[in-house]
């Protein structure tokens, strides 16, 4: 997990004028940890109106307990650490990410970036952290949310093919199983995780889905079904 800690740190070191709320200067282990995350700073991130907007929160600029207890919330679901409600960079990207992702709508490849002359072919947007099926120009399944390669493991770019595809398979480099996984690139597949989406800091290189649409990509695709990777992951 990322710790989005930076400018929050240097802006939130000192004591922060509301009583139970200050965040401690060092975020050691034991129990100083388990105090930074069960703590809010009522310090205002950079990106506090970003922030505030998106979460339907009056657009001030200015951190209250109210826009901290819902920027923590945001947090704690998405794995970004310390959720300690500071709205800092790492928190708006993600954030920022799925409004690129909403905004896609039903037309993800309107840009026309992923080739349409293939046929079947799954198409992933890393600059979106989005995937979809779609047969020449017709949309088959998606856009769906994903969460791709972390920085020095990033998910490779190119025209691939679906070469090996696992129903359970279990990875001997991370011990844990990878569910619907279907290899297209070197050991890097599309299989389901039961991460957020928007886990920082990304995976170990494979495309990783919900169970839902990892099964769905199981029943969409077969060996030699074509896959392209595009764009860049936010934060690589």
């Amino acid at each position: 997990m990322r710790v989005e800690v930076g400018a929050w740190r240097r802006r939130t070191g000192v004591a922060l004028g509301v009583a139970g709320m200050a965040v401690p200067l060092t975020l050691g282990v034991g129990a100083g940890t388990a105090q930074a995350a069960a703590s809010c700073t009522a310090g205002t991130g950079p990106y506090q109106k970003q922030v505030e907007s998106f979460l339907g929160r009056p657009v001030d600029g200015k951190q209250s307990p109210a826009d901290c207890t819902a920027i923590r919330s945001f947090q704690r679901t998405h794995g970004i650490t310390p959720a300690a409600g500071y709205a800092g960079p790492l928190t708006w990207r993600t954030m920022d990410t799925i409004l690129k992702q909403r905004a896609a709508g039903k037309n993800p490849n309107k840009a026309g970036a992923c080739p349409v002359n293939k046929g079947r072919i799954a198409c992933v947007d890393l600059t979106r952290q989005l995937s979809w099926v779609q047969d020449g120009r017709k949309l088959v399944y998606g856009p769906v949310p994903v969460r791709t390669g972390r920085d020095g493991a990033e998910t490779r770019t190119g025209a691939k093919k679906v070469y090996h595809r696992s129903l359970k398979h279990w990875s001997t480099i991370y011990k844990v199983w990878m569910p619907y996984s279907q290899f297209f690139d070197g050991g890097q597949a599309f299989h389901a995780t039961d991460k957020s989406m928007y886990n920082p800091p990304g995976s170990g290189g494979c495309v990783n889905m919900r169970s839902a649409d990892a099964k769905a990509y199981w029943n969409l695709l077969r060996n030699g079904d074509d896959v392209f990777v595009y764009g860049r992951k936010p934060g690589t």
